[in-house]
C-alpha cells in the first residue's frame, strides 16, 4: 500500500511543477490547497530538497520549487526517494539487495519468482512515467 507520505510527495510535487515560473510556494499554501497536514508537509519537502528535487528560498517570497523540469522527474526517483525499495521483498531489490534468511534457493522459491514478476511491472510503470505525466 502507498503510504501517506509518498501520497502526500506526490500530491505536493504536482501542485509545485503547475506553478508558472517555478516561483518558490509556502509550504502553508499547499497544505491548504492539498488538505495535508503542514508539519507532515514540512519532512516530505525537506525530503525532497535533500535528494535534489526541490529548492528552497528563505524568508519574504520564500518557500519551495521545482529545480527540474516535471519531464525530468522520473517516478522511480520520487518512489525510491519517499517510499523506499520498490521491491517488496528485498531478494528481488535492484539497489537494496539482501538474501532472505529463511530461503535456501531463490533460484526454485516461488515467492521470488512472484515478486520479480511484480518488481517488474511497478518499475515498468515508474520508469514509463514523469512529474510531467501526472499533470
Amino acid at each position: 500500500m502507498l503510504s501517506k507520505k509518498t501520497k502526500y510527495g506526490l500530491k505536493a510535487l504536482t501542485y509545485l511543477a503547475k506553478v508558472e515560473g517555478r516561483e518558490p510556494v509556502q509550504i502553508a499554501e499547499i497544505a491548504k490547497q492539498e488538505n495535508i497536514s503542514q508539519k507532515f508537509l514540512e519532512s516530505i519537502l525537506l525530503t525532497l530538497r535533500r535528494n535534489g528535487l526541490l529548492g528552497s528560498k528563505k524568508g519574504k517570497g520564500g518557500g519551495y520549487y521545482l529545480i527540474k523540469d516535471p519531464e525530468d522527474i522520473l517516478m522511480t526517483t520520487v518512489m525510491r526517494v519517499l517510499e523506499g525499495p520498490i521491491a517488496m521483498v528485498p531478494c528481488v531489490s535492484l539497489n537494496f539487495y539482501e538474501k532472505c534468511d529463511d530461503c535456501p534457493d531463490e533460484v526454485e522459491c516461488s515467492v521470488h519468482k512472484l515478486m520479480l514478476q511484480v518488481r517488474d511491472s511497478a518499475l515498468d510503470v515508474y520508469r514509463n512515467n514523469t512529474l510531467a505525466d501526472l499533470l
